[in-house]
């Protein structure tokens, strides 16, 4: 706090206290609670065996060491106010209520109730406090005016000053469990808040995972079936005839290699950041664009597959696009796996506001659900794929024959 003197020539000099306000209120916040009591029942106390020893008043029985044990009992009860504030207020009221019968000298009622009145307004017992309050003044400026014969404003200008005291501790009091109460909200909804967002935190990492689960099921399934199914005709050939078995060998390295690239470009994406101010490269996803690629290595290893595409093609949404090329993917690579030499048809029907994706084949399609339970992740990717953009996925076998995946997938609200 800057505060200013004079110094001996009459100069006016600033300076700054060691101690302002704020560091007064935080080391009394570090006092612990029994120490702060106990200072307040030793004021109270000693304050009010002053004012019954200095109390003078016509008629009135003078203080004996009953009168100063009530004084002390008044600081006494103070030490437990925390644990039971309104019955410190009670035991207060009730040892003036006896110390006034005792016909004891008069004195202010906000000296051995005004801690006491306090803690009742901070508890929440302001009404009691204000009807105590209420009591003390009618009944002593009752007793004032009637016994003593005092004139009416003489009254009123002894007991509005105690009155007022009384109240304004009162008011305070209610002011303090009015500001525990907002900072005790407030700290509420910040556990909330942060509740909210370490949630939201644990979702987001849960998409993401079950994201790169997707995107590493679709590059390496696909590859591992090529692999497969090239390295068993290779193994069937070599002997009879090594031309055929040569081209399998070449077919795998050349999977190999894409899927490397692709694995490669997808480790990219995961693992880039702000570089030096600037974002980091990505090879861009794979869409249908790169259909005939896809069609081509499916024909080399053996499949028979055609295309077909209805509507008007334009270019898509980078996530439609992807999400696109990856069912047509994933449903060729369970072709080849579970279809034999199966043939498939790939349709891409462009509608006004969605793309529909469609490959059938003739085979036998995935087969039953195997003894353990256990499922592959083609299909559910190819699900979750469809219905992170709010499509749709429907799989099964085809009334002809064979096996069909259409998933629709809407081009309304979709990032591009």
């Amino acid at each position: 706090m800057l505060h200013q003197r004079v110094d001996a020539t009459g100069a006016v000099v600033s300076y700054r206290s060691a101690m302002d306000l704020t560091t007064v209120r935080e080391r009394l916040r570090r006092v612990p609670a029994p120490v702060v009591d106990a200072g307040l029942a030793v004021g109270t106390a000693a304050v009010t065996a002053a004012a019954v020893h200095v109390a003078v008043e016509p008629h009135a029985t003078p203080p004996d060491a009953l009168a100063y044990l009530l004084a002390v009992s008044f600081g006494a009860v103070l030490l437990v106010r925390r644990r039971w504030p309104l019955g410190v207020f009670a035991a207060a009221n009730l040892l003036l209520f006896v110390y006034y019968s005792l016909g004891y000298p008069g004195m202010s009622p906000a000296i051995p109730l005004g801690v006491a009145l306090y803690t009742a307004a901070a508890a929440g017992h302001l009404r009691w406090g204000l009807l105590s309050t209420a009591f003390y003044m009618i009944a002593g400026a009752v007793v004032v005016g009637l016994r003593e014969h005092t004139p009416a404003l003489e009254v009123l200008t002894l007991f509005l000053p105690q009155a007022s005291l009384m109240v304004a501790l009162l008011l305070l009091g209610d002011a303090v469990r009015s500001r525990r109460g907002w900072q005790a909200e407030v700290r509420e909804r910040l556990a909330r808040v942060e509740a909210d967002r370490e949630r939201e935190a644990q979702r987001r990492v849960e998409r993401e995972r079950l994201r790169i689960a997707r995107e590493l099921h679709d590059v390496l399934a696909h590859t591992i079936a090529v692999v497969t199914v090239q390295a068993g005709v290779a193994a069937d050939v070599l002997a009879e005839s090594p031309e055929q078995a040569r081209a399998a060998l070449r077919a795998i390295r050349s999977a190999s290699r894409e899927a490397m690239a692709e694995l490669k470009a997808t480790v990219g994406v995961l693992r880039a950041g702000e570089r030096d101010g600037e974002q980091a490269p990505r090879t861009p996803s794979p869409g249908l664009g790169q259909l005939g690629g896809l069609l081509d290595a499916a024909r080399e290893r053996g499949l028979t597959v055609e295309a077909e595409v209805a509507g008007e093609p334009r270019p898509l949404p980078a996530l439609v696009d992807l999400t696109a090329y990856r069912i047509v993917q994933e449903s060729l690579t369970n072709v080849g796996r579970h279809a034999g030499g199966a043939a498939a048809t790939v349709t891409i029907r462009y509608e006004p506001g969605a793309v529909v994706v469609e490959v059938d084949d003739d085979g036998q399609g995935p087969g039953p659900e195997p003894a353990d339970g256990h499922q592959g992740f083609g299909l559910a990717g190819m699900a979750e794929r469809s219905a992170a953009l709010g499509g749709s996925l429907e799989a099964g076998p085809r009334p002809g024959g064979g096996f069909r995946v259409r998933a629709w997938l809407p081009l309304v609200g979709t990032a591009t």
